[in-house]
């Protein structure tokens, strides 16, 4: 009797907990939580994180912006590996919550779906954009299997080879640029021009330009063919005023990712290079007086540093090849105020701003492309006239950082009539062009310079660099994490494509 009291009480629990069960599911249900989340949201997010901190290398190597120190700020300042900023790019652009996991969901979610047609093909767009800075920064890299760790578990993927990698940028990149219908819906979430679809086809045909110029030095003829393609009319065009100019607008919540370089507790360790302030001073640019100065006490903040020197014929950049101690040895040396020196710095209060934009593909840029690519007779034109444009584009695109950066329209054009285009220099003019107007967006200036050769600068011979630097750093090495970690895949690419080292170069500087 007992034992029958037992089942039939044990019973009557079953019976109770599967009631008690009924609807489970439902009641705990949040009713007001989101489930799924709209792939507008992480498609902007890929475009802000796209502005990345590339300070100790890019800038440095192209000598634009210097430091003598060794430590945690080395790296393009004496051609030194350095795992911490040489993985900069590939750790930022790899996150998690990065461009390349974003974009590769958002193309996932919106493939299939004819109403989320133009956002598609905007990621496949800026997803281009994103692996030309991965390519050209090291080489081989994941691509095909990059991004997919949530949707398919692939938590190690595999380097896919570089030109082939340039090879289906190209194609994504046209397919996408074509596909966007301004008949569709619009995506108003987008940070650069809110959908707008001529805007977006103009973004695609301008990064197209870039990227058929990449060949220019080994493939002059598949460069010149997909600059045919990016520069036909009929495909939608190229950028046509600053209007265009793709970039992220930072503020003093969301501050700029060089904000702490430039204004934190760097600040009294970076200065303005030499060859970049030469240039500017010699040919009598006005935009030297916008994007350097000398402080009264460069080490402190902006509100305590004193009085600012702006005069041009007063700055002063650092050389290259010195460390903290050996500077003091450089011809000309300036002296020093306090723990830091009396070379030139960059303008916090206007290009060097916590809130100033992060530019990634620009009018200027375009028209500098333009105009070498008439000079190389791809394509009819004026050189003369897309080069003066080009120039104008980038003074005139200053103002974006702060209206104290304005370059007057009369003094735009004393500039170019004192520095008069000579055809005869043309590549050389084009491209130490592009230098200026690539200032800040280090990436790019390093990738045009490995490419055209321009501007001549000096070699940076410090006694330390790194063996395999012969004169320039070609690539930046894996991180160090990466190797270990993803060995197989990590031997793999080297195998194929050489040492991983500072001195091999990339597929298209060959």
């Amino acid at each position: 009797m007992r034992r029958l009291f037992i089942y039939a009480g044990a019973l009557a629990m079953l019976i109770g907990a599967n009631s008690c069960d009924s609807g489970f599911e439902e009641v705990n249900k949040n009713p007001v939580l989101a489930t799924e989340i709209d792939p507008i949201y992480l498609f902007s997010n890929a475009e802000f994180s796209s502005a990345i901190a590339t300070q100790n290398y890019q800038m440095q190597i192209v000598q634009q912006i210097n430091t003598p120190y060794t430590g945690v700020v080395e790296g393009g300042n004496h051609n030194a590996l350095s795992d911490p900023n040489s993985n900069a790019n590939f750790n930022s652009l790899y996150l998690q919550n990065g461009p390349v996991n974003l974009l590769t969901t958002v193309i996932a979610k919106t493939k299939d779906d004819p109403a989320r047609s133009n956002l598609y093909n905007m990621s496949r767009i800026w997803k281009a954009y994103v692996f030309m800075v991965l390519v050209d920064t090291y080489g081989d890299v994941p691509y095909s299997q990059a991004g997919k760790a949530f949707l398919e578990g692939i938590n190690l993927p595999k380097y896919d080879d570089q030109k082939a990698i340039y090879q289906d940028l190209i194609k994504e990149l046209q397919e996408g640029t074509k596909a966007l219908d301004a008949s569709k819906p619009i995506e108003s979430g987008d940070l650069f021009f809110k959908g707008n679809i001529a805007q977006w086809k103009k973004l695609g045909n301008s990064l197209l330009l870039r990227a058929g110029m990449r060949y220019s030095k080994i493939d002059p003829a598949t460069a010149k063919s997909v600059v045919a393609i990016a520069l036909d009319p009929a495909n939608g065009g190229v950028q046509s005023s600053n209007a265009d100019n793709a970039y992220i607008a930072f503020n003093s919540t969301f501050n700029h990712p060089l904000a702490g370089y430039f204004q934190g507790t760097e600040r009294g360790n970076v200065y303005m290079g030499k060859a970049f302030i030469d240039f500017l001073k010699t040919s009598g640019d006005p935009r030297l007086q916008v994007i350097a100065v000398k402080y009264e006490a460069p080490s402190n903040p902006l509100a305590t540093a004193g009085a600012e020197n702006t005069t041009p014929a007063d700055q002063d950049g650092m050389p290259y090849g010195y460390n903290e101690s050996t500077i003091v040895n450089a011809p000309g040396f300036p002296g020093k105020i306090g723990s830091a020196f009396k070379y030139s710095q960059i303008n916090r209060r206007t290009v060097g701003k916590i809130d100033a934009p992060e530019f990634f593909i620009t009018w200027s840029q375009t028209l500098l492309l333009q105009a070498e690519v008439v000079q190389r007779g791809w394509a009819t034109g004026s050189v003369k006239e897309l080069y003066e444009a080009g120039v104008k584009a980038h003074m005139s695109q200053l103002p974006t950082y702060d209206v104290l950066a304005t370059i007057p329209a009369a003094s735009q054009e004393a500039y170019l009539t004192a520095n008069p285009f000579v055809p005869a220099k043309a590549l050389e003019q084009i491209n130490n062009q592009y230098w200026i107007s690539s200032f800040l967006n280090g990436s790019e200036a390093w990738a045009n310079f490995r490419r055209s050769g321009f501007p001549a600068l000096p070699i940076n011979n410090y006694p330390g660099k790194d063996p395999s630097v012969k004169d320039f750093i070609k690539r930046l090495v894996y991180p160090v994490r990466e190797r270990s970690v993803n060995e197989a895949n990590y031997k793999e690419a080297v195998a194929r494509m050489g040492p991983d080292e500072l001195g091999t170069p990339v597929f298209w500087d060959k």
